[in-house]
C-alpha cells in the first residue's frame, strides 16, 4: 500500500480544515487590527475578546440544526446571541457543561435549559454527545474547533436526539430528530456563522508581505514550518505560491542571499503565514487541521527548537541555520508524527502521515537543498 505524502497546501484543504465543505475558515479581521510588518507578532494579552459562552452539549447540536433549518442559524433566546458571538469571534471559547453528577457535579448547570423531552433524556443526550466526542463535562474549547470536531465526529443526531423505537412517552425524543436539518448543515458546513477570508484579503496580503520579505534584513518565522519549507521543495512546489510565503524564502535564500538573518518567532507569523486560509490575523493564530492546528504546530516548534537546541528569539545565517537542520533533522518523523486519534485537539493529516516514517518529500527536497546549498 502506497504511504499518503501531504503537500502543505493539500494538508490545509484536506487536513480536515475544509472537510465538511468551506466550513470554518478565518473570519474577516475586526476594525482595527494592525497587519503590516510592523504589527506586534503575537496574540494580545486578553485573548478573545468576547466573554466565554457556556452552554449545555445539546445546545451545539442545536446551532448546527438551526443553519440547516433557515439557513442563518437560532433566531432568538440564548442560541442566537451564542451564535452571534462566534460571528463576530469564531475562537470564543466555549464551555459546554452538563448535569452529569458524580466526580463531575461541580459544573452541574442544573435544569434550566433543559428541553421538554424530560430530564432523563436531556441528561442522556448531552452525556452520548460528550462520549462520541471524547470531550468531558465542563470541556472549554474555541468555538471554532468545537462546531468543527462536532462536525467531523458526529454526522447524525440519530440515536443522540430521536430513536428508531420510541419504547414510551419519556423517549420520544426531539420532533427535529428527523428533520434532516441537522444532517443537511453538517454536509453544508457552517460558513454563515464562520465565513473563511476572503479571496482578496488573502491577495493583498501575499502582495504586502512578499514586498517585505524581499526587503528584510532579517526574516521572521515560527521554526517547524522550516520543514514544511523542505517538503514543498521535494515535492515540487515553486514560487509563486498562493497559500504561504515559504517558496518565496527558499528562494530568496537559494538564488539571492543564503546568509539572510532567520529569526525564530511564535505563531502564525506575518511574514510568511499572511496569505494563509488558515490564518487568523487578529490571533497571529493557526486555525487548520479542525481549528486546532495552532496547537499542534507549537508543539512541533517546540520540539524542533529542543533538538537544534535553540529558543524563540534566536536569529542565525540561513545557510547555517539549514546546516544545522539537515544535519540534526534528517526525517520529519521525530517532529512531525502525530498518533493521536481524529478529532482529538492534537491530531493532524501531516502527522497522521508521519506515523510510521517520514515525509519523502522532505528526505529529497533536504539533499536537493544540502548539494545547492554548499552543505553537502
Amino acid at each position: 500500500m502506497t504511504k499518503p505524502t501531504f503537500t502543505r497546501s493539500e494538508f490545509l484543504r484536506g487536513g480536515s480544515f475544509l472537510a465538511a465543505g468551506a466550513l470554518l475558515g478565518a473570519s474577516a479581521p475586526s476594525p482595527g487590527v494592525c497587519q503590516s510588518p510592523d504589527c506586534p507578532r503575537s496574540a494580545p494579552a486578553g485573548g478573545n475578546q468576547e466573554s466565554a459562552i457556556r452552554l449545555r452539549p445539546y445546545q451545539l447540536l442545536c446551532m448546527v440544526c438551526a443553519l440547516g433549518e433557515n439557513g442563518a442559524g437560532p433566531t432568538q433566546g440564548k442560541l442566537k446571541e451564542a451564535a452571534d458571538a462566534v460571528r463576530r469571534q469564531p475562537d470564543v471559547p466555549i464551555t459546554l457543561s452538563c448535569n452529569a453528577g458524580d466526580v463531575y457535579v461541580y459544573q452541574d448547570p442544573g435544569p434550566a435549559d433543559d428541553t421538554p423531552e424530560g430530564a432523563d433524556f436531556n441528561r442522556k443526550r448531552d452525556l452520548d454527545i460528550l462520549q462520541r466526542m471524547g470531550w468531558a463535562p465542563g470541556t472549554t474549547l474555541p468555538a471554532r474547533t468545537a462546531l468543527l470536531c462536532l462536525l467531523k465526529r458526529i454526522p447524525t443526531v440519530a440515536d443522540i436526539c430521536g430513536y428508531d423505537t420510541v419504547i414510551s412517552e419519556a423517549w420520544k425524543g426531539c420532533p427535529k430528530a428527523k428533520s434532516g436539518f441537522y444532517e443537511k448543515a453538517q454536509q453544508a458546513g457552517v460558513a454563515a456563522l464562520i465565513p473563511p477570508r476572503t479571496e482578496e484579503a488573502m491577495a493583498a496580503e501575499k502582495k504586502k508581505s512578499i514586498e517585505a520579505l524581499a526587503n528584510a534584513k532579517e526574516v521572521t518565522i515560527r521554526p517547524h514550518i522550516l520543514l514544511c519549507a523542505v517538503c514543498q521543495y521535494g515535492g515540487g512546489t515553486r514560487p509563486p505560491y498562493k497559500e504561504d510565503n515559504l517558496p518565496e524564502l527558499l528562494d530568496l535564500i537559494l538564488h539571492k542571499n543564503p546568509d539572510v538573518l532567520i529569526k525564530f518567532a511564535r505563531g502564525a507569523d506575518w511574514m510568511i503565514c499572511a496569505p494563509c486560509p488558515a490564518r487568523v490575523p487578529q490571533l497571529n493564530a493557526c486555525v487548520n487541521v479542525l481549528g486546532s492546528g495552532g496547537l499542534s504546530n507549537e508543539k512541533r516548534d517546540l520540539d524542533m527548537l529542543q533538538v537544534l537546541g535553540l529558543t524563540f528569539g534566536t536569529s542565525m545565517k540561513a545557510r547555517e541555520l539549514f546546516g544545522l537542520i539537515f544535519q540534526r533533522i534528517p526525517s520529519t518523523q521525530p517532529i512531525c508524527r502525530r498518533d493521536n486519534p481524529c478529532p482529538s485537539v492534537w491530531w493532524d493529516g501531516c502527522g497522521e502521515s508521519n506515523l510510521k516514517e517520514g515525509n519523502a518529500n522532505y528526505e529529497k527536497g533536504r539533499k536537493e537543498l544540502m548539494e545547492k546549498l554548499g552543505l553537502g
